[in-house]
């Protein structure tokens, strides 16, 4: 794991005519997400709980999640002085929380569950850098990159641990892949949506689950360009035990990139219009 902090950002070269109000709404909403890695941390224990050696390495992992938090909710405080992260992140978890009790995987084995948590690794890594890449602002560059890099690190911890699962358990292929893409399709689930809620909307606004989820997607997608997609799509396959490399991993590849193009226009054209309705 990586020892940076937040002292080896440089925050000095901050340019705050260079924040993106777009890219500022989606950054509060994954301050509060990254920073609230602790009951993910309580479950993993649950679920590996004579596993002591992994369990280190997920509380490293905590750590490190709970500083992209806070490195992201400083970004944000600077952009928009308005904005409170410590306020944000107690709304976000008066109103969205896990089931940290659970003793055994959701997923059905402790492989499924190291399959879906490479699932996760995979979305930030991309998301993050899709964001450093959109971004003209010097410093949320910088957070970003060294975000992603840290990402990246995450899921080979989790795929490596997951390999030596597979072994032991020898989950079906079928089941696995099945796994990979339930995860995938739980990425649009409340913990964004509402994250984006507490992050953005004002403190007395009802939430709206399909408004909130929607106002993240279409900011969030527009960020990505193909190459982000392409390095997602191959990190799936191989989490799910298949070959990112040859015809499949095209296909693959081009077929999530259509849908994470069309997906954003399709978000994009649904914000425009609830906005003109709400005027």
């Amino acid at each position: 794991m990586t020892h940076w902090t937040l002292d080896d950002i440089p925050w000095g070269r901050f340019d705050p005519a260079r924040v993106d109000s777009q890219i500022l709404a989606v950054v509060k909403a994954a301050s509060l997400v990254e920073r609230n890695a602790a009951d993910y941390t309580s479950y993993l224990g649950n679920v590996f709980r004579d596993d002591p050696s992994f369990r280190v390495h997920v509380d490293s992992w905590r750590v490190e999640e709970e500083r992209h938090g806070n490195v992201l909710g400083r970004w944000a405080e600077m952009a928009d002085p308005s904005f409170s992260f410590e306020a944000a992140l107690a709304r976000f978890r008066a109103g969205y929380s896990i089931d940290v009790g659970a003793q055994d995987s959701i997923r059905g084995s402790r492989t499924g569950e190291l399959i879906a948590r490479c699932i996760v690794e995979t979305g930030t890594s991309s998301f993050y850098s899709a964001l450093r890449d959109a971004s003209n602002e010097p410093v949320l560059k910088a957070v970003c990159h060294r975000i992603a890099g840290d990402e990246f690190r995450h899921y080979k911890l989790f795929y490596d641990t997951m390999k030596v699962y597979q072994a032991r358990e020898n989950v079906p292929g079928w089941r696995r892949f099945l796994v990979a893409i339930g995860r995938i399709r739980e990425s649009e689930d409340d913990e964004l949506a509402f994250a984006y809620h507490a992050a953005n909307d004002a403190v007395d606004a009802p939430y709206d689950r399909v408004t909130a989820s929607t106002n993240y997607g279409a900011r969030a997608f527009a960020c990505y360009r193909p190459h982000h997609v392409a390095r997602a799509s191959n990190m799936v396959l191989k989490a799910a035990g298949l070959n990112p490399r040859g015809m499949l991993g095209s296909v693959v590849g081009r077929a999530m990139w259509t849908f994470v193009s069309r997906r954003a226009k399709a978000l994009q054209t649904a914000g425009q219009t609830a906005d003109r309705s709400a005027a």
